[in-house]
């Protein structure tokens, strides 16, 4: 397996409104890697309940994290590199997400409730609406340095912070 300065599998974290997916789909075309929404792995049940106003619980996201982490699984099995956006707003979420895998790598995307409330103002198609997102502020662990993240501020542009991931990873 690959170390983690040279991961398989990118996990783009942070609170709703923090860029994940505009980022992620950014940096996986510069690696040339394949690039999914962790939105996509919500059960039904769980965006109805968002979209109702209503925060989840951690019984309702441990179906979605396996869900990702089988995903995560599946493409390093197959040799494959890949990004994943996903909240991953506790430590026993990211222990689902990476854990022991260490070609796993976590990129936190970091900004305040200030800024991302902002940005949240403009966005009208998404079923988490602003109003959850002091919720998620709540419930947010940041990364602890033994996970190794990849943290970087969300306040320069999307192209900006895609070249400091790369630096990061040590790839232009």
């Amino acid at each position: 397996m690959s170390s983690r300065s040279d991961p398989a599998i990118l996990v783009v974290m942070g609170v709703s409104g923090s860029g994940k997916s505009t980022i992620a789909p950014i940096l996986a075309e510069r690696l040339g890697w394949v690039c999914r929404d962790g939105d996509e792995f919500h059960p039904p049940a769980n965006v109805e309940k968002m979209h109702s106003g209503h925060p989840l619980t951690d019984e309702d996201r441990w179906p979605w994290l396996r869900a990702i982490a089988a995903w995560i699984d599946e493409e390093r099995r197959a040799g494959r590199h890949g990004i994943v956006t996903c909240s991953a707003l506790k430590r026993t979420y990211r222990d689902i997400l990476i854990g022991a895998r260490e070609d796993v790598r976590l990129v936190y995307l970091k900004g305040d409730e200030d800024l991302i409330r902002a940005r949240l103002s403009h966005r009208h198609s998404h079923f988490m609406p602003p109003k959850l997102l002091h919720s998620q502020f709540e419930t947010l662990e940041e990364p602890e340095p033994d996970e190794h993240p990849i943290v970087v501020s969300i306040r320069p542009s999307p192209d900006e912070i895609v070249t400091n991931i790369l630096k990061e990873l040590g790839r232009r």
